[in-house]
């Protein structure tokens, strides 16, 4: 376990320390597991455009143009995590950052007008089911941790023309930023336009329609400030 707590800490993550109730036979399985993911990402990771270190790819993903990827030092999948790269500025993942089950990346959904790009900075957290949409530019900072099921929307429709159809009317993208040091809790939709400040947590089902505060608790439908730490 000690030997293995010393691989984890050489790979980047200088305070990760191996539970002391791990069983020994649940740990050979467990790194058994991760050299599985990490054979799987050896393979695609030649095909990024940039890769800086060891992807661990689960099951069944599907990473789409993936000369727009680029990858940090250590950047983890889950089974079926799906990236569409297809955008101006590409996807660019920090080191240290794990991507959960089932959550999906999405830069373009129709080819008449491409998607601007991702950022996602270094020890980023984002937990199973989330899906990020990257129509204007989002960034995503460093530190960040997210609950199963968060959504981001840098698109919104427009509906002012009253004599044309919704579907005929045309977008703005203004984009998503999330700053440093932000706790995102689950199911937490954040919508076009949002600036999230440094330091600040938003509550579990939460829909974030404005900018936030730096160091701000929000909540609510639409989010409001409950406090500042």
């Amino acid at each position: 376990m000690k030997i293995v707590d010393k691989i984890i800490r050489k790979l980047g993550k200088s305070n990760y320390q191996i539970d002391e109730n791990f069983k020994k036979n649940d740990l050979i399985k467990y790194l058994i597991t991760k050299f599985i993911q990490l054979m799987r990402g050896f393979i695609f990771q030649f095909l990024l455009q940039k890769h800086g270190g060891y992807l661990f790819l689960g099951k069944k993903c599907q990473l789409k143009f993936k000369n727009k990827i680029s990858i940090g030092r250590v950047v983890t999948m889950g089974d079926y995590v799906e990236i569409n790269a297809l955008s101006k500025k590409g996807v660019s993942i920090g080191n240290n950052v794990s991507i959960g089950k089932n959550s999906i990346i999405e830069c373009t959904g129709v080819i008449r007008e491409f998607g601007e790009g991702l950022k996602i900075g270094n020890n980023v957290g984002i937990a199973q089911n989330a899906f990020i949409q990257v129509r204007g530019y989002v960034e995503i900072g460093s530190n960040i941790m997210f609950g199963p099921g968060v959504s981001i929307y840098s698109e919104n429709h427009t509906f002012k023309e009253l004599d044309k159809l919704l579907i005929e009317q045309p977008t703005e993208r203004r984009g998503v930023i999330i700053e440093d040091n932000v706790w995102v809790g689950a199911n937490v939709s954040i919508l076009d336009g949002v600036i999230i400040g440094e330091g600040s947590i938003i509550a579990t089902g939460s829909v974030v329609t404005k900018s936030v505060d730096k160091f701000s608790i929000m909540g609510g439908i639409p989010a409001k400030l409950i406090k500042k730490r």
